[in-house]
């Protein structure tokens, strides 16, 4: 592909690099080395969320080299640039949790304002930890530049005495020395083995699971989303997707023409093929809503009613991403879902070629069993399912995936903060049979909708994970497994009906049906919303607080501007 043929006349970069008016913008090139052909060039951003916060992070700042070598190789400009994450192994259990969706939000806006200011003509996104997947990908629509989105991978599984074991694992063990089952040796040899190497956390938790909606929603590179961070390989991956960018400049294939209803759809069935983080839920709209298409908590759970769970993977299952990739990566997956029926074949994607075309040289694997076939799955409903009811008018949302037992109805125990539900946790302060009641950690109310994996992996250390439920207006983490509903909507905070439950009020959950009660009146609930009052958080400034001044319901993806649908102008366009 040779860049010197594409015409600026269109992009974004003439207004830094054409004309004498651009005189002292090219002076500011030429002192970072750049030449008169370089400039002449499409300028091309390639941003990274490295930093040294976790391991997630930690090899992107090297595979954006790569990239960069890709770009120049066919003839465009690369121009490096890096952006934050909130890695959520590192800031859950305490209030820095409340910083990690916040942080999606302004991943997105600061790629978007980098891109703006600087003019770039198109996008190469690396991201590794949890929100910097769907808030690359988020910017990558709402500029609507060509744009190629690539994971920095999964990290290798850790090794504890012949058994395979992922940071979920840690996390569990704090439950288990909590009650004595392990000793404080035992604990620390756990926590020591567990993150062998770079990567993000390696079974299908939320950053996982978002690499696999990248393939299937058609902004990732065929099997690039699945090779662990460590793989040398991964450098191919990166390279041929820095000349691949240049390629969509020249032909003017944009994420808005990817990232279409049914590609979203795409997106949501191999969520629930692969048993995916209940992040999804939430991300998915967030992106569709960058595209101005209407794409909510329930039209990915119609998606999930209807997909079966076939990717034996943790934490449901037994496998993790690595496993998946050897044994024939997410195409391997796609390719079933798609010989089945289950995915929508004539969606575009980055490689300039339809997903059906992508997939028509991927065979199936028959000396594996990590992916079962789509006509023959581990369950025939979804991995992750949606729930409605009078407790969750707006929704809510459960993973399912290895679980036995789809019903729980037992009495509230209420908590208005997971401190004081992990507390209770830890101090066995309640009682099996119960449905704990985590509330005023949603989107507005936490601020920042915090994910509860410590009090969800300390119950299942306790073993007490399948004999009580837990409830919340927050999140939970894509390692979080057992009875555990999140995103329940409206609310605390608003004054949803989780705001309004008391102690004793009996909670019916049947993932079967879809549906989520507490067993009042309608007039009882509107009787006790007449004496509910709005709680003020302790968060009064700063970028916690002005997140949630704009921020929407979970339902809607919890976003905080107005979407595509709304704009007037596309940055592409300018």
């Amino acid at each position: 592909m040779d860049a010197k043929v594409i015409s600026k006349a269109k992009l974004p970069s003439r207004y830094v690099t054409e004309g004498p008016a651009r005189a002292p913008h090219r002076s500011y090139l030429y002192a970072m080395g750049l030449s008169a052909a370089e400039i002449a060039q499409p300028l091309v951003g390639v941003a990274s969320c490295w930093n040294e916060a976790a391991p997630c992070n930690i090899s992107l700042m090297r595979q954006a080299q790569v990239v960069k070598k890709g770009v120049a190789a066919a003839n465009g400009t690369p121009r490096e640039f890096c952006t934050i994450t909130v890695t959520d192994g590192i800031a859950m259990g305490h209030q820095g949790m409340k910083s990690s969706l916040v942080s999606r939000e302004v991943i997105a806006d600061s790629v978007e304002l980098t891109m703006r200011g600087h003019c770039y003509d198109a996008l190469v996104g690396l991201a590794g930890c949890d929100k910097s997947l769907p808030g690359m990908m988020m910017a990558m629509v709402r500029l609507n530049v060509p744009s190629i989105f690539i994971y920095g991978g999964s990290i290798l599984p850790g090794s504890y005495r012949g058994r395979q074991i992922t940071v979920q694992d840690v996390f569990e063990a704090v439950g288990q020395h909590s009650v004595g089952a392990i000793s404080d040796a035992e604990l620390l040899e756990i926590e020591q083995v567990a993150c062998p190497s770079a990567g993000s956390c390696g079974a299908q938790f939320t950053a996982n699971t978002m690499a696999t909606v990248a393939e299937a929603i058609g902004l990732a590179l065929p099997y690039s989303c699945g090779a662990p961070a460590p793989y040398e390989m991964r450098d191919r991956f990166n390279f041929a997707s820095g000349e691949k960018v240049m390629e969509l400049i020249a032909k003017n294939i944009r994420p808005r023409d990817i990232v279409t209803l049914k590609a979203l759809e795409n997106a949501a069935t191999v969520v629930s093929a692969t048993g995916g983080s209940t992040n999804a839920a939430l991300h998915l709209p967030a992106i569709a809503h960058e595209a101005g298409i209407k794409f909510d908590l329930f039209d990915v759970a119609a998606i999930f009613e209807k997909t079966p769970y076939i990717a034996d993977l943790k934490p449901g299952g037994k496998y993790v991403a690595k496993d998946m990739f050897e044994a024939g990566g997410i195409p391997l997956l796609m390719k079933t879902l798609l010989d089945h029926g289950y995915l929508h074949g004539d969606c575009m994607t980055v490689t300039g070629r339809t997903l059906a075309e992508n997939m028509e040289h991927v065979s199936w694997n028959e000396s594996q069993d990590v992916v079962r076939p789509a006509d023959r799955p581990i369950t025939k409903t979804g991995g992750v399912v949606g729930l409605k009811g009078n407790l969750a008018p707006e929704g809510a949302i459960v993973k399912v995936a290895g679980m036995s037992e789809l019903k729980f109805t037992g009495p509230a125990r209420c908590f208005d903060s997971e401190e004081e539900c992990f507390e209770a946790v830890t101090q066995r302060n309640y009682l099996e049979g119960e449905v704990l009641v985590i509330r005023y950690e949603g989107p507005r109310g936490g601020p920042g909708m915090r994910e509860m994996l410590s009090t969800t992996a300390a119950l299942y250390g306790q073993g007490m994970g399948g004999k009580v439920a837990l409830i919340t207006d927050g999140r939970f983490s894509g390692a979080t497994r057992g009875f555990c509903i999140g995103h329940v909507g409206p609310e605390a905070a608003v004054g949803g009906p989780i705001g309004l439950i008391k102690d004793g009020d009996v909670i019916s959950i049947d993932a079967l049906k879809g549906t989520i009660e507490v067993a009042l009146s309608d007039a009882e609930l509107a009787a006790r919303a007449k004496s509910w009052k709005a709680r003020k958080t302790d968060y009064q400034s700063g970028a916690i607080w002005k997140y949630a001044q704009t921020v929407g319901s979970a339902r809607d993806g919890a976003v905080t501007h107005p979407g595509a649908a709304k704009e007037t102008h596309c940055y592409a366009d300018i």
